[in-house]
């Protein structure tokens, strides 16, 4: 079977974890400082918070921007669960807006629409790997007022107009889960060139306390630390992540070769001014003589995994329904979570992978 996705650990995180484990210092550390200076120069950014979560990485910058209780945050509702909950997290308002069809990437001329003198902050999801329309959505914020934060936890080492994202918006988001283009097994990153947002954020990773003292708790704070463990396999990767990343370029060209003349296919769409990290390769399925589903097993009959991200947008779950959204509010979301199929992609995809794949395609 042609796994959707495999983690890549070698001999050098190995090492990296005893040598921390030997070292004695096990939890947030040396490592962790390593980690986030070497990040934040990959990324163009005075700052890098290192947590252990992307999912806390997005609560940390919404803490850290202020954001509270009645506050209204636009994002999307076509992305995973973690986009979304921070905002909950924080008391304050979800309000989507609806996506691109061919980006799946927020829309920013309906994020205009949703703007209300409550609104505080616009989330924008780098979904896939590839980036948003930043030049629309910071002219947006700036123009009224708000912040801009940038969910790449999918797009570690993608471009927009030659910036690396974590640069893109007043602060950014990473996610360093098991799956993604690289890997700490969980755990995540806060980017910014904002100093005030960098002494909040590192203040509420350790339960509201200053790290330069102990035992004065400034506000409510969680335990959101990334240990040396975690640190040490995550610089060992930001060392392959030009390869990987090249490796998932070189085989999402190859796939798109092979399946753009297949009849009822849609390959995933690539803006001009974005570098596609690809975290995931993701297809439309559109008239295609087998539904979707029919196809997931088709291939799975074939040797190759396939995943659906995400067969129902947010707003049609059950705790956000309860905010009061219903089925055909957002209409492109609704469309694409119906559509959307994401085939392997990630560095160990061999050249013949891709073959089977491609004839998979055909066959069917």
């Amino acid at each position: 079977m042609i796994p959707i996705a495999k983690p890549i650990i070698e001999e050098e995180e190995k090492k990296a974890v005893m040598d921390v484990l030997n070292s004695g210092m096990l939890a947030q550390g040396s490592k962790v400082k390593e980690l986030e200076e070497t990040f934040a120069k990959i990324c163009g950014t005075k700052y890098a918070v290192a947590v252990n979560s992307g999912t806390a990485a997005i609560h940390t910058a919404l803490y850290a921007i202020g954001i509270k209780e009645g506050d209204e945050i636009i994002t999307t509702p076509f992305t995973f669960v973690a986009t979304a909950n921070p905002i909950l997290m924080q008391r304050a308002k979800i309000v989507f807006a609806d996506i691109n069809k061919d980006t799946f990437n927020l829309d920013p001329a309906d994020v205009k629409k949703k703007i209300t003198k409550k609104t505080k902050a616009i989330i924008s999801v780098d979904l896939f790997g590839q980036p948003a329309d930043y030049n629309e959505l910071n002219k947006i914020a700036n123009e009224h007022n708000i912040i801009l934060v940038e969910d790449a936890c999918q797009a570690v080492n993608a471009e927009y107009e030659g910036k690396k994202t974590g640069s893109l918006a007043k602060v950014a988001a990473f996610s360093l889960y098991a799956t993604k283009n690289i890997t700490s097994g969980e755990g995540g990153l806060l980017t910014t060139n904002d100093e005030e947002i960098y002494d909040k954020a590192r203040m509420f990773r350790h339960h509201g306390q200053s790290e330069k003292t102990k035992y004065q708790y400034f506000d409510l704070g969680y335990n959101y630390r990334m240990t040396d463990m975690q640190a040490a396999i995550a610089l060992a990767q930001l060392k392959k992540l030009d390869d990987f990343t090249n490796k998932r370029i070189k085989n999402a060209k190859l796939l798109s070769e092979g399946l753009k003349n297949i009849p009822g296919i849609k390959i995933p769409a690539v803006i001009s001014r974005a570098k596609h990290v690809f975290h995931q390769y993701t297809i439309k399925v559109d008239g295609f003589k087998k539904t979707r589903d029919e196809i997931m097993e088709y291939l799975k009959s074939n040797g190759v995994g396939s995943a659906v991200f995400y067969p129902k947008p947010l707003h049609l779950h059950p705790h956000f329904m309860k905010l009061g959204y219903n089925e055909g509010d957002f209409p492109i979301a609704e469309q694409v979570a119906k559509q959307v199929l994401s085939l392997p992609i990630h560095p160990s995809v061999t050249d013949r992978d891709i073959k089977t794949i491609i004839e998979s395609f055909k066959a069917a």
